[in-house]
């Protein structure tokens, strides 16, 4: 059995993005990255946890807490779900180009393989508004995390993208690529803003 991605040391799976080989790629490091930046929220909210300062919170911060992992955990399971797609799309493009099974085989894969990005980018969506309850009623001393967290959301939400824009191109059913698309802008539309706002406000926060 081939070794799970998230069972690699940080410098085994940098060594691995890194390697001539086509896993982990842009998606699971999208999704490695949504998953850091949720748990970074997930650390200030542990160090709120317990506060007598944030006593009146704590129910809210716990609550977020466990939101937090969910989200982190689902995160870490798309790294493992993207490069397990790319495979059976590899196969597809190996087809030759005669072959009269070609084209449906790969259309279906390519559709398969889209589906890992598109569901980080709502788990990421979802790890940006939970950053943002963080952020209102976390520790302060954490706000910086906070803020670092949103960042890494942001460019999380926009590599995730990329990966689905990359399989809706090629799609032949273009009815459902501009259905996909249409929910990949909506996501792009509303969430990057507010995570940039997070880290904005966490700056001008910390610099006065």
């Amino acid at each position: 059995m081939a070794q799970k991605m998230m069972d690699l040391s940080c410098t085994e799976f940098a060594s691995a993005l890194a390697a001539k080989a086509s896993v982990p790629g842009g998606g699971g490091a999208a999704a490695y990255a949504g998953a850091l930046g949720v748990a970074l929220g997930s650390m200030a909210g542990n160090f709120t946890v317990g506060k007598k300062a944030y006593a009146q919170v704590e129910d809210q911060v716990r609550d977020l807490l466990a939101e937090g992992e969910g989200i982190r955990e689902r995160l870490l399971g798309l790294v493992e779900a993207d490069a397990a797609a790319f495979e059976p799309l590899s196969r597809a493009y190996g087809i030759p180009k005669d072959d009269p099974t070609r084209a449906e085989v790969l259309e279906a894969a390519t559709k398969e393989a889209l589906q890992a990005p598109l569901q980080m980018m709502r788990e990421i969506c979802d790890a940006i508004a939970m950053l943002e309850k963080m952020e209102q009623v976390g520790s302060k001393m954490l706000v910086s995390d906070i803020g670092c967290g949103a960042s890494l959301c942001a460019a999380a939400l926009e590599m995730a993208s990329l990966n689905v824009f990359i399989n809706t191109k090629s799609l032949a059913d273009r009815d459902y690529a501009v259905q996909v698309e249409a929910e990949c802008d909506t996501l792009l539309e509303t969430y990057l803003p507010r995570a940039r706002d997070v880290a904005k406000r966490v700056g001008a926060s910390i610099r006065g």
